[in-house]
């Protein structure tokens, strides 16, 4: 039977003091339903007494069932001088009605007189009085001995007599806190061996990123005995963050041969962190382990030839195991392996030993060298191929077209108009259309052309517009290259254009997301899809 690692999850606390993140009452409630279906066994709501929010929270979750997840209540040790019964934390901890009260107590002799400004024994009773108080009043308490690490240091006896507390009052667990993230792996495991020659209660651990070594120092603890693990997923938290939770589980079970959650909820885990990152209001971390876009992404042409033939070269797991998925990238790096690969993404059979894919790896150097990037531009590349093989049936055909941006006197922004002439199926189609800025006048004059003869275009959005500069030396008169993201809530794509003028260049990319768009419907539509 393989050791089990209880996960604790403090993306809702913690996580939420990093900059930049925060979730409504509603977004918790999501999450926290969300990592009880993943399998975490502790998810913290909040600190009841500090904030509203977190007080309605629990009042919420008494109506949600949870059924892997025991839901924790986070707060502090009473205040020095006073009483746990008579405390306004410990009330507000009680009326939340979590199974389990996680407690914050100081386990460093300068935080007790500089921070708390009380004595070094009246610090121990506050751990003592409150975990007795809430040991017979909840169902398991947790003692987060809070910057342990940066204790033990400076006073050995002190720190982890906070742990010997600590145990005798009740704790179920003592985790270990590092709460500065200033502790490096060598220097963690010596102390958590030191630790376990004085306490018989489990433990577990909490550390912060600000080393760097956050993932490193969890998974150390574990591999000493340490068998709770809490972190936050994505790794928000603040400063440098939080454990991340996300590189941590994946780990413990696919490396070190440990239980976690159940294994078939592992391929969740890409789903989870990008949800997340989705009510945070986050972009994804793309080259994040394991769920990241980039982590099993291919550019060089000898590496995507190695994964063809045994993806272990290249690959330290498999990605369908956390939910990814293995992407060639193509560049000017590529070899024929990576056309090949792309191609049987794109249902194009082509062969290793012809000259269509040689031809096809000639035109990529080729358009490479002029300043276009095809690793954010698929859709273009899928077009590339069809135009280098012959196959590319164009949509429409421009005759021209024509921005003009006009500064007037009476009209607070300029006013942008495009006038475009297009022959579609036989006939020549002329439109004009205003619109926020040159390109966007051109993107609306093209589709009021198009959309009488398909009108599924009425469903595409541009998504994502940039702009970079190739040479910047040049100033005004530098080449330009434009990505363009588009979608019609069922797949997003990327297009790129490149030219010395940046409207033709967006020119390019939106013509290339049109089309991209209406040889895929086209397709579906013969497939039955």
């Amino acid at each position: 039977m393989r050791r089990l690692i209880k996960i604790y999850d403090t993306t809702l606390r913690d996580g939420t003091q990093g900059e930049g993140v925060s979730f409504s009452m509603e977004d918790k409630v999501r999450l926290a339903s969300r990592f009880d279906a993943l399998g975490i066994h502790y998810v913290e709501g909040g600190w009841p007494g500090s904030n509203p929010k977190d007080l309605r929270f629990f009042r919420r979750m008494q109506d949600v069932t949870l059924k892997h997840a025991r839901l924790a209540a986070f707060s502090m040790t009473r205040r020095a001088g006073g009483t746990a019964d008579s405390d306004p934390n410990m009330r507000a901890l009680i009326d939340a009605g979590a199974p389990v009260a996680t407690i914050v107590g100081k386990s460093w002799d300068f935080h007790v007189t500089h921070a708390l400004g009380t004595t070094l024994p009246e610090n121990l009773a506050m751990i003592a009085d409150t975990i007795a108080f809430l040991r017979a009043r909840v169902e398991e308490v947790i003692f987060d001995a809070e910057h342990f690490f940066d204790g033990f240091r400076a006073d050995r006896a002190y720190a982890l007599e906070t742990l010997r507390v600590a145990e005798a009052a009740g704790a179920h667990w003592l985790v270990l806190c590092d709460t500065n993230g200033g502790t490096l792996p060598l220097d963690l495991v010596e102390t958590v061996r030191e630790v376990k020659r004085h306490v018989k209660a489990p433990l577990g651990i909490h550390v912060h990123n600000d080393a760097e070594c956050a993932v490193a120092n969890s998974l150390a603890a574990v591999g000493e005995g340490v068998g709770q693990v809490q972190g936050t997923m994505n790794g928000f938290g603040e400063r440098c963050g939080n454990a991340n939770l996300v590189s941590i589980i994946p780990t413990l079970m696919l490396k070190m041969g440990l239980d976690c959650i159940p294994e078939p909820n592992l391929r969740e885990l890409r789903d989870l962190s990008r949800f997340v990152s989705e009510l945070a209001n986050r972009k994804p971390w793309a080259s994040q382990p394991y769920v990241g876009d980039s982590a099993f992404a291919h550019k060089g042409g000898m590496h995507v030839s190695a994964v063809l033939k045994h993806p272990e070269t290249y690959e330290h797991v498999n990605p369908d195991a956390v939910g990814n998925r293995r992407r060639v990238l193509v560049s000017e790096l590529a070899g024929k392996s990576n056309i090949i690969w792309k191609a049987r993404e794109y249902g194009i059979d082509l062969d290793h030993d012809t000259p269509d894919s040689r031809r096809i790896l000639d035109r990529l150097k080729e358009l490479e060298d002029q300043g276009f990037q095809f690793e954010g531009a698929e859709a273009s590349f899928e077009l590339l191929m069809e135009r280098a093989l012959g196959r590319h049936r164009p949509y429409f055909d421009l005759e021209a077209y024509r921005v003009i941006v006009e500064e007037q006197s009476v009209a607070p922004e300029p006013v942008a108009e495009a006038t475009v002439r297009v022959r579609v199926k036989g006939i020549m189609e002329h439109t004009a259309a205003s619109g926020n800025g040159p390109v966007n006048a051109l993107d609306h004059a093209l589709r009021k052309a198009l959309e009488e003869f398909y009108p599924n275009l009425r469903e595409m959005r541009l998504l994502d517009y940039k702009v970079r500069i190739l040479d910047e030396s040049k100033g005004t008169a530098a080449k330009t290259r434009v990505l363009i993201t588009s979608g019609d809530g069922e797949e997003t794509w990327g297009t790129v254009g490149v030219a010395d003028n940046i409207i033709e260049a967006s020119w390019q990319a939106l013509v290339d997301s049109i089309e991209y768009k209406l040889r895929r419907d086209e397709r579906r539509s013969v497939s039955g899809a």
